[in-house]
């Protein structure tokens, strides 16, 4: 299987989307325990959730899982938040603290898998946003993600619906962060916040260079807006259909935004 997926579209919006990918290679899959195996912590649907809602838009999609590699961290194994509990480049536990592996990986193993599946990615990523912006001036990255609303292991309490984040207001235009935060404020029904508990993954920090005109914003929505929260992860179609007028609301005023040349 190939490591990543591209649907190419004309217009100046990139969705990525580094964690719905639930392909494990078998010698992988082999290594991990058995609750390695359930693949707790994908963003269930996601690519499901947004499919369609806005036309001429670029999807790049990771199609391997999170546990192989993970996509939205630092190839050199940083931390995305030092300090606080969370995972890392190859996680040796999930979202609950627990132990995922039966044999975890060497550093050779997580290398090789480095230059497998994390570059990839991330090499498709680059040309799409260059692509894109070479076409308008601008390019706008929308990360797309989603989590548990309740993970005691990495936050208190229940997480707000619309977590968006944009590294304290350095990976976009101050325009694409008030077209998200606007646009999810008015959603009836449903709560937000910015730079909250998530506040940008390292893909988000490492395109978003608005001064260059690569605008980078991340959205991780609570799994209960749109799903149930316990195997087998169901898509929930009344729910997401609550939702995916608001999410369409959100890409439409960041394509405006960007093709308006409010951004270059």
């Amino acid at each position: 299987m190939e490591p990543v997926e591209i649907v190419r579209g004309q217009g100046p919006v990139v969705l990525g989307m580094p964690h719905t990918g639930t392909h494990v290679p078998d010698d992988i899959r082999a290594r991990l325990n058995a609750r390695g195996r359930g693949l707790a912590d994908t963003d269930w649907n996601i690519h499901k959730l947004y499919d369609g809602l806005l036309d001429d838009a670029t999807v790049v999609r990771a199609t391997f899982h999170r546990y192989v590699i993970d996509a939205n961290r630092d190839p050199s194994g940083a931390s995305l938040y030092p300090g606080q509990n969370t995972t890392g480049l190859v996680p040796l536990t999930d979202f609950d603290g627990e132990p995922i592996w039966q044999i975890p990986p060497t550093e050779a193993e997580i290398a090789a898998r480095r230059q497998a599946f994390h570059a990839p990615y991330h090499a498709a990523l680059e040309a799409e946003l260059a692509r894109v912006q070479a076409r308008h001036g601008v390019a706008v990255l929308y990360d797309c993600h989603s989590i548990r609303s309740r993970i005691p292991f990495l936050f208190d309490g229940t997480l707000p619906d619309f977590n968006i984040g944009t590294n304290g207001g350095t990976t976009c235009a101050p325009a694409v962060a008030e077209a998200v935060t606007g646009a999810a404020s008015e959603a009836e029904g449903f709560t937000s916040i910015l730079n909250g508990r998530f506040k940008g993954g390292w893909t988000t920090r490492h395109y978003g260079r608005p001064a260059d005109g690569c605008h980078a914003i991340q959205m991780e929505l609570a799994q209960s807006t749109y799903m149930h929260e316990a195997p087998p992860w169901e898509f929930d179609h009344d729910r997401a259909d609550r939702l995916r007028p608001h999410l369409r609301a959100i890409l439409e005023r960041l394509d405006r935004l960007a093709r308006g040349g409010e951004l270059t």
